[in-house]
């Protein structure tokens, strides 16, 4: 597992399909802020409450300069029915060889219930116009966080 990022270090560089099957990649980003999210499973209530925060709020952080990305261990074909569902706005990207994940320190160690197991850590990084980590936020809950991030960033 990598360590995990710290503000000041350089976002690790990452070309991943959309829902689409399109590529996508960090630098397409360069000159802008870039919310990228990490989360385990597309159509799951936790997930899909944490999407719908990022696409109900998306013009906000837009206006104030930043691109929002999800990212998961999912396929882009069940990516896209989650985009469809839900009728998402955000950029979701598939990594399902977890390259990206194991990146930015969003894939590890978890416990639930007492038992240890290896899964998605929800983690969001925020990346400046420079490609350089702003936040680097682990653990976080899918429930009020786009709320916190909005307030952490003064928007």
């Amino acid at each position: 597992m990598s360590e995990r990022l710290q503000p000041g270090d350089v976002a690790p560089a990452f070309t991943l399909p959309d829902a689409d099957g399109n590529e996508v990649s960090l630098a397409d980003h360069k000159g802008r802020k870039v919310i990228v999210y990490f989360y385990p499973a597309a159509l799951t209530p936790g997930c899909t409450k944490q999407a719908c925060d990022f696409t109900d709020n998306l013009e906000v952080l837009a206006g104030a300069g930043y691109d929002v990305i999800g990212i998961s261990p999912d396929k882009p074909e069940k990516l896209a029915k989650f985009r469809e569902k839900e009728n998402l706005k955000v950029t979701l990207l598939a990594d399902p060889d977890k390259q990206v994940l194991d990146a930015y320190a969003a894939f590890g160690e978890k416990k639930n219930y007492g038992k240890t197991y290896m899964g998605v850590i929800r983690s969001t990084i925020v990346v400046d116009e420079a490609g350089k980590v702003e936040h680097a936020l682990y653990n976080v809950r899918a429930t009020g966080h786009v709320a916190k991030i909005i307030k952490d960033l003064g928007i």
